[in-house]
């Protein structure tokens, strides 16, 4: 007899060790831990320590060994080279493996590092997993990054190879990777040994005979790799999220916690069986593509789909559905960002008459806050449940959610739900008192965290702690604040900390105020995310002038724009900037960016009690309202000092 929510929640709880040591008894350990958890230094907690493992071996070849080699492992389908390929369990394993040699063949040992640069192409998931066999540690940097941000990721985790393509497809323009990934290592002091380049037909890219060698080149002479056990606490992989100084963090992934959580989320999360067609529809350079179009859905023995394209442009916005329908998915996984483009292309959802859905039976979005209008039209067309949850790149799977495959509960719009289990989510004030139900607060999460959230950040316990784990002692800080209701359900308002989230991709407002800086004849700068109704949040910036510039205002303002598409890249969305005489500030010099937000959004804002001027909000009011923003004059109430 199934179990309810709340009695599975609560074991999770109060007996963490069992709860977890039950589900890794479902995947393979060449060797069982010593301890289920290790608690001997606090904050960094090791699960299954002692056990030896290896994922790849869990998400590939343990499913050939059982008896499921010919089941569909791998699906790609790209629109924008009219692509279609399929791969079994056995195909896929056979690829990794040999690619898996072929690194080993270039000196790639354990504990190396290999950042991988790639466009959504299966070699992405061949590299990402064949580093994982041999107990390599995989670093994948978004293509959309620029040259600029991968230099930093060089510098950082230090890469003996490097693997990339000649170019990305962007609906029917060719980014050249390859240029870029050259000024990236020209950048960098660090330089890699080798780099590995998968040419595509769209564009042949020209190699360094030092240095480069194609991926067909790289598998000759190569023998195919066993798997190599590694400790269950050895890192997995390196995956880099905005910082609020604009350097980057280096999220630090375990083999043994990562597997077994990511399993367990696939059945109880998102109630999807081995054999079922999962898709994620994101980029494997997002923690999403990392969990669920990679690791998740394949350690669950399920069906996952490599999708290059988009949700409009490539070629309709019935892309989506042709999807579900070809290939029988039964749930998918995206942004709200994804859905609000397609309502726009097609707000009568005629596009979906076209196909039928036998199979399809939930919708699960993730990534920025689901706009209660959005998820109703998507239920409307869709007659499917629509889930939104809450994770984060450093928890690497869901934190809140309606788990499907424990207790389904009812949907509340605007809440991700309820805690899942093995995250004692609470709400505190700046007291670490626990909030009543309905009251707003700071969101945190009891330590220890679960299996499969960040070990630390790479080469850098420190920061670590300073960033998440010293303002709330004994807890983990998810700067996100928000409330929890009487029913249990979150509800995520805000973020604290001054990340932006632009269609679900997390950018650092520090980073491109550098970049605006960097014009001479800029003083100051400060970057707040404004409403967008697509993107969730666009990046709008501020800039205050040197005295005595010459330099026409739209000029200014065109260089600046140009400045942080080549230094931060196109992901950025940075597409507007306007000139202020000053900044409102509190006494002691920090930016008011919060306070910017809400007028600019049109939202109620409290006069800080701390701001050096009250009079220079009027002025950034009426500045906004030139560009279109503070249409609706905001509400003003004053604050206690």
């Amino acid at each position: 007899m199934p179990q309810s929510f709340n009695t599975v929640y609560q074991h999770s709880i109060q007996n963490p060790e069992a709860f977890w040591e039950e589900a890794a008894e479902h995947l393979h350990w060449y060797k069982k831990w010593n301890k289920v958890l290790d608690t001997s230094n606090p904050p960094f907690y090791r699960w299954f320590a002692g056990g030896m493992t290896n994922t790849c071996y869990n998400a590939l070849d343990r499913h050939v060994d059982e008896g499921r080699g010919n089941q569909l492992a791998v699906i790609y389908d790209s629109p924008v080279t009219g692509t279609k390929q399929r791969y079994t369990y056995r195909e896929f394993r056979d690829i990794v493996a040999l690619f898996a040699g072929a690194l080993q063949s270039r000196g790639v040992r354990k504990g190396d590092r290999v950042i991988i640069y790639m466009p959504m192409i299966p070699e992405a998931v061949v590299a990402m997993l064949a580093c994982a066999r041999i107990g390599a540690i995989h670093s994948v940097v978004f293509g959309g990054f620029a040259s600029h941000e991968l230099a930093i990721r060089i510098d950082d985790c230090k890469p003996k190879v490097i693997i990339s393509a000649s170019c990305g497809i962007e609906h029917s323009k060719i980014i050249d990777y390859k240029r870029l990934l050259d000024f990236a290592i020209e950048l960098a002091h660090f330089k890699p040994e080798i780099c590995i380049i998968k040419q595509r037909d769209q564009l042949k890219a020209e190699l360094n005979e030092e240095r480069d060698l194609t991926w067909n080149q790289s598998l000759l002479g190569a023998e195919p790799a066993l798997c190599v056990p590694v400790e269950s606490s050895d890192p997995l992989y390196i995956l880099y999220t905005s910082g609020t100084t604009g350097q980057p963090k280096g999220i630090v992934r375990d083999h043994g916690g990562h597997m077994v959580a990511l399993q367990w989320s696939m059945k109880n999360i998102y109630n999807v069986e081995p054999g079922e067609v999962f898709w994620a529809a994101s980029d494997v350079g997002w923690v999403v593509g990392h969990s669920y179009i990679v690791y998740a859905p394949l350690l669950q023995g399920c069906t996952t789909l490599i999708f290059e394209g988009k949700p409009v442009g490539t070629p309709d916005p019935g892309t989506f559905w042709r999807i579900i329908n070809e290939y029988n998915v039964s749930v998918l996984f995206t942004a709200p960002t994804a859905f609000r483009a397609i309502k726009k292309e097609d707000p009568n959802g005629n596009y979906l008459r076209n196909y039928q859905f036998s199979n399809f039976r939930t919708l699960f979005l993730a990534g920025e806050r689901a706009d209660p209008d959005t998820v109703r039209w998507a239920e409307e067309k869709l007659k499917v449940p629509v889930i939104d949850h809450w994770w984060q790149t450093e928890t690497g799977w869901a934190i809140a959610a309606n788990c499907q495959g424990i207790e389904p509960g009812p949907v509340k719009y605007g809440s991700a739900s309820r805690a899942v289990p093995g995250y004692n989510v609470q709400v505190i004030n700046a007291d670490m008192h626990e909030l009543p139900a309905g009251q707003m607060g700071d969101i945190v999460v009891k330590l220890p965290l679960p299996p499969g959230c960040m070990l630390t950040l790479w080469k850098a316990d420190n920061r670590f702690v300073e960033s998440y784990m010293k303002e709330f002692p004994g807890y983990y800080q998810t700067s996100d604040a928000g409330f929890i209701d009487e029913d249990g359900y979150i509800n995520i308002m805000s973020r604290t900390d001054d990340i932006i989230n632009v269609a679900g991709h997390r950018l650092s407002t520090g980073g491109i105020e550098g970049a605006l800086c960097e014009h001479p004849d800029v003083a100051e700068s400060a970057v707040i995310g404004v409403h967008d109704d697509l993107k969730g949040q666009v990046p709008l910036g501020f800039l205050v002038l040197k005295n005595d510039v010459e330099t026409p205002h739209n000029l200014i303002i065109k260089h600046v724009i140009e400045y942080v598409r080549e230094n931060i890249g196109p992901v950025a969305s940075f597409k507007s900037a306007i000139i202020v005489n000053r900044l409102p500030k509190t006494r002691s010099g920090k930016i008011l960016r919060g306070t910017m937000r809400k007028i600019a959004n049109g939202e109620e804002y409290t006069m800080p009690a701390t701001i050096d001027d009250p009079m220079i909000l009027e002025e950034i009011t009426t500045v906004l309202q030139t560009i279109g923003y503070a249409q609706e004059k905001p509400k003003k109430t004053e604050a206690k000092s």
